[in-house]
């Protein structure tokens, strides 16, 4: 992994963050006049439709030759990640329509969480001392955030959706990233077409009415920006960083989430903003450091290998980077 591979991932992942950031006060506006499953269902709608007309002018300019496609293996996690992309945003809207901004900040860090657990006990990531320094500082600053009098921590029903919303994302973040390897669009389509279309059966089934065109347009357009572009570059970020070090990036969601709502919706700042602000400048360079620090951990070196193919024998020079210069691998040659 190269240091601009790093740096570029970096970027994708809070750029992710910044453009989820914005869905949660504008989806508040917009769940005046649309029921909360139907506004997931066409969030996510939005951000299939936009991401296919994205990957259509790519294909148009065949620029997709060097794309890797989903196929029958990744299935499993491809259902998966559509049945979660159905819950996961049908629990946001619900916990957006029933309780108050502090709580949907305080409960929406807990998909940090959720994604870093599943990451090392299941997929086994390295999780070092230092992320798990800055996600702990992203949770303090974030129920600092929260604070808004002793009922913000008030556990009601809308907490418990937001949390289920969260679970479900933490380990559908962690299905989408094994097939990270595969075209990011690919996935933000089939994402966004199956599990918006499946929010809006589920919608029509327990008789909630289809918004009005004017609002339908509109959380199409959100959800290709929070959720289709967002998801695009988390995905994106993924094939790099992994699912717990994109995730704590992505952590300052919640965060300009909440700046955003201080411009959107006319709130201003408290005291209690500005403590929580130093708190996540500081987990954000933690986070920074440990990502970008860990470059000065590869050894890179050149080695002349001898290989014989059939009677033909030959040497090339071949260039490894690795973090124990003492390793094992395979190589394969073609042609």
């Amino acid at each position: 992994m190269t240091l601009s591979k790093n740096k570029t991932a970096t970027v994708f992942a809070i750029s992710a963050a910044a453009l989820y950031a914005i869905n949660v006060p504008l989806s508040k506006l917009l769940l005046i006049n649309v029921s909360p499953r139907m506004l997931a269902g066409f969030l996510y709608l939005g951000a299939g439709v936009g991401i296919g007309v994205l990957l259509g002018i790519r294909k148009t300019q065949n620029r997709l030759a060097d794309e890797q496609w989903l196929d029958k293996k990744d299935l499993p996690y491809t259902i998966a990640m559509i049945g979660l992309d159905i819950a996961a945003p049908i629990f946001l809207m619900l916990g957006i329509a029933n309780t108050n901004s502090a709580n949907v900040s305080l409960i929406n860090n807990f998909e940090i969480v959720a994604t870093s657990v599943i990451a090392l006990v299941i997929f086994k990531e390295k999780i070092s001392r230092r992320l798990w320094a800055a996600i702990i500082l992203v949770m303090l600053s974030s129920a600092i955030l929260g604070f808004e009098g002793t009922e913000a921590f008030v556990f009601n029903k809308g907490s418990l959706f937001v949390l289920c919303a969260c679970i479900c994302w933490g380990v559908e973040n962690n299905c989408t990233r094994s097939i990270s390897d595969k075209s990011s669009e690919e996935i933000v389509l089939v994402k966004g077409i199956f599990s918006g279309i499946g929010s809006i059966l589920i919608a029509f089934i327990v008789g909630e009415k289809p918004p009005e065109i004017t609002y339908m347009l509109a959380a199409m357009l959100l959800g290709f920006v929070s959720y289709g572009l967002s998801i695009n570059f988390y995905i994106m970020a993924q094939k790099n960083l992994g699912a717990a070090k994109t995730s704590a990036f992505y952590s300052v969601a919640p965060f300009l989430g909440v700046g955003f709502s201080f411009i959107i919706l006319g709130e201003r700042p408290t005291f209690q903003f500005y403590i929580a602000l130093g708190i996540m400048i500081i987990s954000t360079l933690l986070m920074i450091k440990d990502t970008l620090g860990n470059e000065k951990l590869y050894n890179g070196y050149v080695h002349i290998h001898q290989h014989k193919h059939g009677r033909i024998v030959h040497t090339h020079e071949h260039r490894h980077f690795v973090y124990n210069p003492m390793h094992i691998h395979n190589h394969s040659h073609a042609g």
